[in-house]
């Protein structure tokens, strides 16, 4: 599974420089594929959708930081345990429900993201 951040984030911004696939980002700020990782121009995701890496998204919270679910790999295949939980101060980097995947797909989205 992904992992989320909750309403309880004091926005310290600890989180953001550890995670390896720049899935995290500040609230308010724009999201891409393409950041931090090895992807670039046109793209087939997992999931058979075909996007443009370098597009500029929608951020996904307004008010604190958030994680990009589809970039998210739990830190598999670069640290033993996803290092958002390991370094939040207020533990608000949890487990999302909404989001669960076998260690097998973290693995191949760690691949997909820095073939």
């Amino acid at each position: 599974m992904a992992i989320k951040i909750t309403d309880d984030c004091i926005n310290c911004g600890a989180c953001e420089p550890e995670c390896p696939n720049k899935a995290i980002y500040e609230g308010a700020y724009e999201w891409s594929w393409k950041d931090k990782t090895t992807v670039s121009g046109k793209i087939t995701l997992p999931d058979g959708k075909i996007i443009n890496s370098d597009e500029v998204n929608d951020a996904l919270s307004d008010e604190v930081y958030y994680i990009v679910p589809g970039k998210c790999t739990e830190c598999k295949g670069f640290h033993d345990e996803p290092q958002c939980k390991a370094v939040c101060p207020v533990d608000c980097c949890i487990d999302d429900p909404d989001h669960r995947e076998s260690d097998d797909i973290l693995f191949e989205r760690q691949k997909f993201l820095h073939h």
